[in-house]
Order: C-alpha cells, then sequence, then structure tokens
C-alpha cells in the first residue's frame, strides 16, 4: 500500500514544549452529518475527565463535504489537529497516520460515527493506568444489523482469537487505548487495525479488555460488510507469520513445506509399485505418469517453500546484523 499524502495538522493544539498527557486519534470518512455532535461529545466527556488532551481528527479522503466541516471544527477548537489524505485509502492507513501525528503518552482510538460513546474513555484510560498496556473495547450489547455486520463481526473475531491468540472478545472494536510506545512499534497495513490487540501481544504488551457503550448508527452509512471477513481471512496468514515466525521465518516455512516432503515419496511409490488386495505387491512395468509427476510437482513445491524460507531468514539475520553494526559505530563515533 502506497504511503498516503498528508497535510500538515491543523489547530492550535498545545506547543511541543508542553504536549498532551492524552490523544484522540479519529479516523472519519464521509461522516458530514456525524463529524459536529462527535466533537461536542469529546470535548464534554475529555473536559470533565480533566486531562490535558488533543483529538486528531484524520479525514479518510472525504468527498461529502466532511472535510470543509473538519476545518471549521479545527479553526475554533485548539485542541483538535486535522491529517487531511488527498483520497481514501482505508481505515488502517488513516489510524496509522493518527498515530503518527499524536504526541500523548497515552492514545485513545475511536470511530467517527458516534456508535463509540466517548464518555468511555476515561475509564479505558483508567484501567490502562492500572498496569496494563492495551485496554480494549468490548460492545457486549452491539446495535447493528445481524447479517451485515454482527455475523461478519463474530466470524472474524472467532478467528482472529483461533489464530493469534489472542483472547479478546471484539477485536473489531475500534475504541481502545494504548500506551503511545504499543502502537510507534507497529508497521499497520492492509486491515491490521483489526489485529492491534494481537500485534501488541507480539511485542509483549499486557492487554485486557473492558465493556464499553454502544449506540445505533444516527446518519450517514456504514462502511462495513460480510466482503470484510476474507479480507480478515487474508490478513490472519500474515498475522500469524509476524506473531509467532517473525524472529524466525524458516520454521513458519518448513511447517508448510514438510507435509508436502512427505507426499511426495508417498506419490511416487504410486506411480511404480502395485498393490494387490492380498498384500503383495509389483513394480510396475509401464509406470503411472501422472502420479509419478504429481510427486514431482509436490517435491519442486515443498523445496521452493523451503527455499523461501531460507531466503527469509537469511535476510532476518543480515538486517540485525547490519543494524548491530549502525548501533557500534555510533556508539564508538560518539567517544
Amino acid at each position: 500500500m502506497p504511503a498516503p499524502d498528508v497535510s500538515e495538522p491543523k489547530g492550535n493544539a498545545p506547543t511541543p514544549a508542553t504536549p498532551p498527557r492524552l490523544s484522540i486519534v479519529v479516523p472519519i470518512f464521509n461522516e458530514r452529518e456525524n463529524v459536529g455532535p462527535l466533537h461536542e461529545a469529546l470535548t464534554h466527556a475529555l473536559t470533565l475527565f480533566g486531562r490535558s488532551y488533543e483529538v486528531v481528527l484524520v479525514d479518510d479522503g472525504s468527498t461529502d463535504g466532511t472535510r470543509d466541516a473538519l476545518r471549521a471544527i479545527a479553526a475554533e477548537d485548539p485542541h483538535v489537529r486535522l491529517v487531511l489524505f488527498r483520497r481514501n485509502y482505508g481505515q488502517t492507513a488513516a489510524m496509522a497516520a493518527g498515530f503518527r501525528a499524536c504526541r500523548g503518552r497515552t492514545i485513545v482510538s475511536m470511530d467517527g460515527d458516534l456508535q463509540n460513546d466517548p464518555a468511555d474513555i476515561g475509564r479505558l484510560v483508567e484501567k490502562l493506568e492500572q498496569g496494563f498496556d492495551v485496554v480494549c473495547g468490548w460492545r457486549r450489547h452491539r446495535q447493528d444489523r445481524a447479517m451485515t455486520r454482527l455475523l461478519p463481526s463474530r466470524i472474524a473475531n472467532f478467528l482472529i482469537a483461533r489464530v493469534t491468540g489472542a483472547r479478546i472478545h471484539d477485536t473489531g472494536c475500534s475504541l481502545k487505548a494504548y500506551r503511545s510506545w504499543v502502537v510507534r512499534s507497529l508497521n499497520l497495513y492492509s486491515d491490521m487495525h483489526r489485529f492491534l490487540a494481537a500485534l501488541g501481544a507480539g511485542l509483549g504488551a499486557r492487554i485486557t479488555e473492558l465493556p464499553v457503550r454502544h449506540h445505533p448508527r444516527r446518519a450517514g452509512k456504514s462502511k462495513y460488510g460480510l466482503g470484510r471477513v476474507f479480507r480478515v481471512l487474508a490478513d490472519l496468514i500474515g498475522i500469524k507469520m509476524l506473531i509467532q515466525f517473525a524472529a524466525h521465518p524458516i520454521r513458519w516455512f518448513s511447517i508448510l513445506a514438510f507435509p508436502l516432503f512427505l507426499l511426495a515419496p508417498f506419490l511416487f511409490l504410486l506411480g511404480f509399485v502395485k498393490l494387490y488386495g492380498d498384500g503383495t505387491w509389483v513394480w510396475f512395468e509401464d509406470y503411472d505418469m501422472a502420479a509419478v509427476a504429481a510427486g514431482a510437482v509436490a517435491c519442486l513445491v515443498a523445496a521452493n517453500v523451503f527455499l523461501l524460507g531460507f531466503l527469509a531468514e537469511l535476510q532476518v539475520k543480515v538486517s540485525k546484523f547490519f543494524r548491530q553494526r549502525v548501533s557500534v559505530t555510533a556508539r564508538e563515533a560518539s567517544r
């Protein structure tokens, strides 16, 4: 995915010398009717919470007038900063850009459609301060349509929990609180905002969840549907490798290649040997070309998968070697 074009942050936010304690990141796409009430709800909740804060609103290439509404809000509220994409890149890219722009030591992400309740932000942050690194919102009582939202979400949550080992009830809930080092350590792409808890667990983050409120959509149109399940399935393979095999990719590729290595000699045997019902066997005078060809293909595919793992392992080792050389050189140069 190409790097999105991002505008400079807008608004008279606190100076870099006095960064806020709390940053709220909200990706937004075509939510013109919701951004005004969203800003009012955020301002009310964060003022009551009593921490210094900034709100980073990321417009993901909206085409319905949302951008003009956001500019008007940022011009009036010094706590608001804008990140504007020149075209639509998706929620993950918008969230990643917001994470890069925010300055607080505690970061909270949420949706811009007012289904997440800003009043829950304080509860998430207080839970985080009890010794956790990530606190995930759990929409225990979701106010969504069953077939287009609830069913895909439940399928995705089940698959993510099984594959990644992150036992979170609601991985798709955008309302989460993080310590800043967690999100700044991640390189997000595709639809990986859904896997933030699992990726954080791979970094050693302490993760918990907290039930949060969920409201019906007031205005606008949902951007989710059944098609997202298939994208989640595709991303799960990459996530599995990132979490468990990133340091030693040859192990992952070896697991994939091993069944093919076992299958190849069995296919060769079928091609050259005929087995009778009484347990006797004889060599074929004319071997079975189809079975032999299938065995050869299985062997070649297994060898190529293993070699890919070897090359990936070599790349990891070489990159670590050069990073170590650079760090050593930097230390020596500073003496």
